[in-house]
């Protein structure tokens, strides 16, 4: 049975929502508010949900569409909530060559995830990643601030159960 997890419920909490007024309030009125907001409120709840942006756009009175604009193109902001152990596979060039689209492949199916999705328990999340300058290692995966290179698929297992 896979652990698939496509979209996640927004659960904000007070204290979150009182965080995020004092950021928009603080920032209101400035030319460009919707960058730090952002950043402010991705520091509050670790990523970007539909909600948060929505609220933003209500804020500030610019259209959502800017909002989204913004949040989708700087490679800084997420969009979905990372695990309690994010894992990211470098795609970059040496990595690839080296075999690590088949521990992308790999990983999806002992996950039950694809890439920028986290488990239903929300221990894991996967993300396909540019190159992280570990070339020398390659293929190279990350798990929080563990690197891990020279990988084969057979290692993958050992190295999930160390974190479940």
């Amino acid at each position: 049975m896979k652990k698939k997890m496509t979209t996640v419920a927004f659960t904000g909490t007070p204290e979150q929502q009182e965080k995020l007024d004092a950021i928009i309030a603080a920032h209101k009125g400035e030319e460009g508010a919707v960058m730090p907001i952002l950043q402010e409120a991705q520091e509050v709840y670790g990523y970007l949900p539909e909600e948060v942006q929505k609220y933003i756009s209500l804020a500030l009175d610019v259209p959502m569409s800017e909002v989204y604009g913004v949040a989708t193109f700087y490679s800084q902001f997420q969009l979905n909530p990372k695990g309690e152990h994010p894992v990211a596979v470098c795609l970059g060039t040496a990595c690839y060559v080296k075999g690590s689209g088949i521990l992308m492949d790999k990983l999806e199916e002992m996950l039950g995830i694809g890439n920028g999705e986290i488990t239903d328990d929300r221990k894991f999340s996967l993300d396909a990643t540019r190159c992280i300058g570990a070339c020398g290692l390659a293929p190279v995966l990350t798990i929080g601030e563990d690197v891990y290179g020279r990988l084969v698929p057979e290692d993958l297992k050992d190295i999930i159960a160390k974190y479940q």
